[in-house]
């Protein structure tokens, strides 16, 4: 039986989840929970064999979770369920040690094939993600954004979401002043020099 951990926050769709996923009968839900912070608790609790993950919720976001799971837990398998399956995400997120991508459009089989792939060592990517990671992997189709780390990217998308540096700080647990570094060192690499120019290129490539 593949024990899973399901993340969102949204609780209609991780109780959907936990009810289509439990019609399976070699899979279990062992939980849900609709924060980052809960889910770093509960895997440390439970040990789930699969966790399923949205990256944009409140608090700590799935980024930061999956960052904090795998440094505690590296063999704990994350499949990211998420709308953001174009820009560097994806691919800074499999670097992280995530060993899946599914779009939250998939279908149920498509998340089941998900869990037994990874269950069995291998990575899993929705069909538009591997395309995605394909074209950035050719020259000339990489946006600028793929420049960033997998830290700036996370602030790139919080100023994006019109957060303040106090509640950017908040939410990835870190100083203003190491925000404001992160912030500087992003608009360098993408030559922007404020946040609405940075929102104009975020546009142009598709980032918002």
């Amino acid at each position: 039986m593949i024990k899973v951990l399901v993340v969102d926050d949204h609780e209609l769709v991780r109780t959907g989840i936990e009810v289509l996923l439990n019609s399976f009968d070699d899979i279990l839900v062992t939980a849900v929970c609709g924060s980052g912070e809960d889910a770093v608790k509960l895997v440390e609790e439970q040990s789930p064999d699969v966790v399923l993950m949205d990256i944009n919720m409140p608090g700590i976001g799935g980024v930061e979770a999956c960052r904090r799971i795998l440094k505690e837990q590296p063999d704990t398998k994350i499949i990211v369920v998420s709308v953001y399956d174009d820009g560097p995400l994806p691919q800074q997120l499999l670097k992280l040690g995530v060993k899946g991508f599914v779009s939250k459009g998939a279908s149920v089989n498509e998340m089941v094939d998900a869990i037994r792939t990874v269950m069995h060592g291998k990575r899993f990517l929705s069909s538009d993600i591997a395309e995605n990671l394909a074209f950035q992997g050719l020259d000339g189709a990489e946006t600028p954004f793929a420049k960033l780390s997998q830290r700036e990217s996370e602030v790139s998308n919080l100023i994006l979401q019109g957060k303040s540096i106090q509640e950017m700080a908040d939410m990835l647990k870190l100083s203003d002043k190491t925000i404001n570094t992160y912030r500087y060192r992003l608009y360098e690499k993408l030559n922007v020099k404020n946040d609405v120019e940075l929102t104009r290129l975020a546009l142009k490539y598709n980032q918002i």
